[in-house]
């Protein structure tokens, strides 16, 4: 059996394969991956237990039983813890309201950031020269623990911008929007995500106690004790970072491979986490889908955040401890506390598993009644019985009404009333044209000028010059001369 986000798979004698697609949320499947470990956990404890009692029959056979029960749910339950206090994204929606996630402060310069269902959106694609961060409220108290940081950064070609996640002292106060090249004197971690040196992009760590002051140092770059090569930019998809810090080592994993690790680096507890982003005037934009933090030493399961006073949680622990029902004692004191605490860790276990399965439940009556609505909606969209009957008499009518058509063409002679209209056509084309020949005859005989008033014209026009030729002369001639 395998449990997911988006359903749950049931693999038989592996070769039928039946798939129930429900929509479960995160922290069902979750949940049920932990019942299913208890199971087997029981299931194994009990079968170790009595193969120990066959080999050592002097031994008592139910307290051995128990006691390897203990032992496969201390070790099926040694699973981490998410911190609820300072992680988000582990749920359907990262912040039930739009305002502000719990736990954490939101804040920015240039721009706010952008709380959606899904992710922070800490620097918007537009405008650029924006810094956003996210700060934890409280600081860790685990000294071993683990992150998962899923993010996006995408831009143009030519965009850039700087991506943080600190793990600092105070980093609220002393940190705030800075990047790594902004901040003063800080004391903790910080993972630099941007495109140092052009390789298109790269993940670096960086380590301070307090005494540097990165701002003003003439090398930032020079400081990273860890690095990596990874192009984030641009992927389309979520990129995973984790990290895993113990008292053996501190690792960094990029995608599921490793970026750098080291057994040289020793964080303190009491810090704070948190994230900000930077960008110049042609910015990326950075956005965070998740961030959990897990505790390696715990029950597996999540840890709330610490509301009411001490008084409230006081007797909230009394009230648990009297609804806790202590098993049969075996003789060995030590060993009926944990045999108690396991049994009692179990019964949580299993209000968490009918929590799943009520919920289950409740997600496949809703995709039932979506389902029912759907059939509803396409019952109403097809047509109905009447609706059919009257297309298919309409459809006869016209069939009918062809018909007819037909067989009037078919059974009558149409030669004659061919015959008389091309008669008639002729006759009114004969007509017509005798009538225009003759109307354009007179027109153009009406319209054409006389040859006779042309000549005469021409014939005094010339006579006229003729005559002022001679008066011209003749006055010239009679003209007095003049001598010089």
């Amino acid at each position: 059996m395998d449990f997911s986000d988006v359903g749950v798979r049931h693999t038989i004698l592996n070769s039928v394969q039946l798939h129930h697609f429900i929509d479960i949320s995160p922290s069902a499947a979750a949940i049920a991956k932990e019942a299913r470990l208890c199971v087997i956990a029981i299931v194994v404890g009990a079968f170790f237990g009595l193969v120990f009692s066959l080999l050592f029959p002097r031994f008592d056979r139910p307290a051995i039983m128990k006691t390897f029960a203990s032992f496969a749910l201390f070790a099926a339950g040694a699973t981490a813890q998410v911190i609820q206090s300072a992680s988000f994204g582990y749920d359907k929606t990262i912040s039930p309201t739009r305002d502000s996630i719990p736990g954490w402060n939101i804040g920015g310069e240039g721009s706010d950031p952008q709380i959606l269902s899904n992710k922070l959106i800490l620097t918007p694609p537009y405008p650029g020269n924006v810094r956003g961060s996210a700060w934890a409220q409280k600081p860790i108290t685990q000294s071993e623990w683990s992150a998962e940081f899923q993010f996006r950064g995408s831009g143009q070609e030519r965009s850039g911008g700087n991506l943080q996640l600190w793990y600092a002292k105070d980093g609220q106060t002393r940190v705030g929007t800075s990047s790594i090249y902004t901040v003063g004197q800080f004391d903790g971690f910080a993972l630099v995500i941007d495109t140092h040196g052009g390789r298109g992009g790269s993940i670096r760590g960086f380590l301070n106690d307090g005494t540097t002051d990165y701002k003003s140092h003439r090398s930032v770059d020079s400081l990273a004790f860890g690095h990596c090569d990874y192009a984030y930019r641009n992927l389309g998809r979520p990129s995973v970072v984790k990290l895993k810090h113990t008292t053996s080592t501190f690792e960094v994993t990029v995608d599921d491979k490793v970026c750098f690790a080291t057994d040289k680096v020793a964080l303190p507890s009491g810090n704070t986490f948190g994230i900000t982003a930077a960008t110049p005037e042609n910015p990326d934009s950075f956005e965070v889908f998740k961030f959990v933090l897990e505790s390696a030493a715990g029950q597996g399961q999540v840890i709330p955040p610490k509301v009411g006073t001490p008084q409230q949680q006081a007797a909230r622990n009394q009230e648990q401890q009297q609804n806790t029902v202590p098993d049969p004692s075996t003789g060995n004191t030590v060993l009926d506390h944990g045999i108690a605490a396991q049994f009692v860790d179990l019964g949580g276990r299993l209000q968490l598993t009918n929590k799943a399965t009520t919920n289950i439940l409740q997600d496949m009556k809703s995709q039932a009644s979506k389902n029912e609505a759907r059939q509803a909606e396409l019952l109403q969209k097809l047509a109905s019985k009447d609706q059919v009957a009257a297309l298919d008499s309409r459809l006869q009518r016209i069939e009918q009404l062809l018909q007819t058509i037909q067989r009037d063409l078919e059974g009558k002679d149409y030669s004659g009333s061919f015959n008389q209209l091309h008669d008639t056509l002729r006759t009114s084309h004969l007509s017509l044209s005798e009538t225009l020949q003759g109307s354009l005859l007179s027109a153009i005989t009406a319209s054409t000028p006389r040859m006779g008033f042309f000549i005469f014209m021409v014939i005094a026009f010339q006579v006229v010059l003729a005559i002022s030729y001679v008066v011209y002369k003749r006055r010239r001639a009679n003209m007095p001369k003049k001598f010089l």
